[in-house]
């Protein structure tokens, strides 16, 4: 419960006061002076407002007024005064913080309303307060995090400076071990969901280099530079790092885009480290020249880069959804072969994203998956009826999706989040 304080020299205007007050949810403390109210400013808390008189013996309203403010400097302050004092009431809301003034005699209705505003006013200002706070905390709490997070990532790295020869010259079991023991520490803090992320596209982008029959330094760089291609995610205060880049906010998608970059930095000084930065840095390139954050295209993107971005989809992809993993997953990065995606290497990882996410379906059965609505895309073939929020049906089964129907389904989903997702059929690759 917030506190009021009623200053007047006068007992009767305090009882007036106090007994126009009496159904609302204050704390009512009073003062006959203004010498009296401040030593009860010591001792009160959560004071929210204070009304005072402006023509008390001693000090005035505007002198007391002014001189509260070094004890509750955020409570509201409303000053009662006379039509003959507007050079004083000019005074107490220039130097004494007043909110506003009003004039005697008061109208009751006037008033009260007055001191309800001034309350909602401070409580909304409390809570911003408290907001900021919080917000300074967490700022602290990231940078003292953010300076243990490059002590360990530098100690990760020192391992493999310490290795550089073995990183050359690696057997079949050699990367995995030494890039692992090497990172472990530091993934052990940042929480499961980002380390199964990133040791999945890892594994996925290994495989695929294996394949392509890479030699073992290639194998090497693109193991490390996929296991930790995110690591410029970590330490941020961003709460949508996880959403769809849509559905971010500005702020949010600005935070978002920078994370290549800060990933980038975090290894730049370290010479052993050089072959990865360029595939961290444009991990989030498009193959069309609509990624960032240099917009390159093509085979402008390194070609570990391009792996990268396929297998970070192919996980996202499979996660999204909670079963028929592998059919989705390829189905969903087909559609975006050309687009985000390199159309020549997507194919490679079809026989490895079975393998990865086997689920005992035989290949080109039938299936369907439910999925989020803003992963739906033109050319998905809808296996039921999409139904809207409010029960009207909006595209049919059997309806392979188009722009429009797409625009549709993510608008009236928007708008009306339904209790499901988008049911889509898919063949098992």
């Amino acid at each position: 419960m917030v506190t009021i304080l009623l200053v007047d020299d006068e007992e009767n205007i305090l009882k007036a006061l106090q007994r126009l007050l009496m159904d609302e949810d204050f704390d009512i403390e009073t003062a006959t002076s203004g010498e009296a109210a401040l030593e009860k400013l010591q001792t009160l808390e959560n004071v929210a407002l204070i009304v005072s008189d402006q023509r008390m013996p001693g000090m005035n309203g505007a002198e007391f007024l002014g001189r509260s403010q070094e004890l509750v400097p955020h409570a509201q302050r409303i000053l009662l005064t006379g039509y003959s004092d507007i050079n004083a009431t000019i005074e107490a809301i220039n130097k004494g913080g007043a909110r506003r003034y009003i004039s005697k005699p008061w109208d009751d209705e006037e008033l009260v309303q007055a001191i309800r505003d001034a309350v909602d006013f401070y409580l909304k200002g409390s809570e911003n307060r408290h907001l900021n706070e919080i917000i300074s905390t967490q700022k602290q709490e990231l940078e003292e995090w953010n300076s243990n997070l490059k002590k360990r990532l530098l100690q990760s790295a020192a391992t493999i400076r310490e290795q550089t020869q073995v990183l050359q010259t690696f057997d079949d079991k050699g990367p995995l071990l030494l890039v692992y023991k090497a990172f472990d520490g530091f993934f052990d803090g940042i929480g499961e969901r980002s380390v199964v992320h990133a040791r999945t596209v890892s594994t996925l982008v290994t495989d695929v280099v294996r394949k392509m029959g890479l030699d073992a330094g290639k194998l090497a760089t693109l193991r490390l530079a996929a296991l930790l291609h995110d690591v410029g995610k970590f330490g941020t205060l961003a709460n949508g790092m996880h959403k769809h880049l849509e559905e971010m906010t500005e702020s949010e998608a600005q935070e978002y885009r920078q994370h290549p970059l800060r990933g980038e930095k975090m290894f730049s000084h370290l010479d052993e480290l050089a072959s990865i930065l360029p595939l961290i840095r444009s991990h989030h390139e498009a193959y069309d020249g609509s990624g960032f954050p240099d917009r390159l295209r093509g085979e402008q993107i390194p070609l570990g880069a391009r792996l990268i971005a396929i297998a970070d989809f192919i996980e996202k992809s499979a996660r999204s959804v909670d079963d028929n993993r592998a059919g989705y997953a390829m189905m969903n990065v087909t559609y975006y072969a050309g687009t985000l995606l390199d159309p020549l290497l997507v194919p490679a990882f079809r026989d490895i994203v079975n393998l990865v996410y086997a689920d005992g379906k035989k290949t080109g059965s039938i299936a369907e998956v439910e999925v989020n609505y803003m992963d739906v895309v033109s050319g998905m073939l809808t296996s039921r009826d999409v139904i809207g929020a409010n029960g009207v049906l909006l595209i049919k089964r059997g309806i392979v999706l188009d722009a429009a129907g797409v625009a549709l389904i993510q608008s009236q989903y928007k708008k009306n989040p339904p209790q499901h997702g988008i049911f889509i059929q898919i063949v098992e690759a």
